[in-house]
């Protein structure tokens, strides 16, 4: 489903991604792990078209995405979940799940709309309130609910866990494994990577802007030197 191969990028002049080769099939939960700094949003940022690799190739369902605007990778159904959740904090909840629908998933709004409260209740009990008044953790759940209503092929999630506490993190893993349980593909950016592992079929670890280890999430848990460098443990 994704191909990325060789990919180098950075901001200006300075590179932070030096020759990355990852591949993401249908149905998975791949996994990226790394420390705060290391690239793991630079990735996404490329991925996601927000800004333009130094070289290499992304590959999206066999096409060329690499030049791609980032509204045209959206429309191809790559959706990005951001880092720090990124909702309008001055619109409704209800308004912030309408536009994820705005590039893609109009036809089917009433039907993503009644998807995603499925799986998150809570947001339909919020509906007329305004985003920025909700928790951390119903922030989180909007951010994905928007980026679901886009119908995403591949959905990139940056640090769902970020900010919230030790039980909304269990809560929020054990949502985006029911997401992938319906056959969402998801890649999955995070610094937890005890829980991430769990619930993950494969991981890369970024360090210093290479994959550093990679290979199925549940022998990755157990290595040693994974459990020593990464884990503390």
């Amino acid at each position: 489903m994704l191909e990325i191969r060789n990919l180098r990028a950075g901001y200006g002049q300075i590179e932070i991604l030096r020759g990355i080769d990852l591949d993401v099939g249908a149905g998975e939960i791949v996994a990226v792990l790394g420390s705060n700094g290391v690239g793991k949003s630079t990735l996404n940022n490329n991925i996601s078209a927000l800004y333009k690799p130094f070289s290499g190739s992304i590959r999206f369902q066999g096409e060329d995405i690499t030049a791609l605007s980032s509204s045209e990778v959206v429309k191809r159904g790559l959706i990005h979940v951001p880092e720090g959740r990124r909702i309008f904090p001055n619109l409704s909840v209800l308004e912030n799940l309408e536009l994820g629908s705005l590039v893609r998933g109009k036809a089917h709004r009433s039907q993503n709309l009644e998807r995603v409260v499925g799986i998150f209740p809570r947001l339909m009990e919020r509906f007329g309130q305004l985003a920025g008044t909700l928790s951390g953790g119903e922030q989180q759940m909007l951010a994905i609910g928007r980026g679901l209503m886009s119908e995403p092929v591949l959905m990139i999630m940056d640090e769902p866990s970020l900010g919230l506490s030790p039980l909304l993190v269990e809560q929020m893993f054990d949502l985006i494994r029911r997401i992938n349980q319906e056959g969402q593909a998801i890649l999955l950016m995070e610094q937890n990577a005890v829980q991430t592992l769990a619930i993950a079929h494969r991981a890369y670890i970024i360090e210093n802007g290479v994959i550093a280890m990679q290979g199925k999430a549940e022998e990755m848990a157990r290595d040693p030197e994974l459990r020593r460098n990464y884990l503390g443990l």
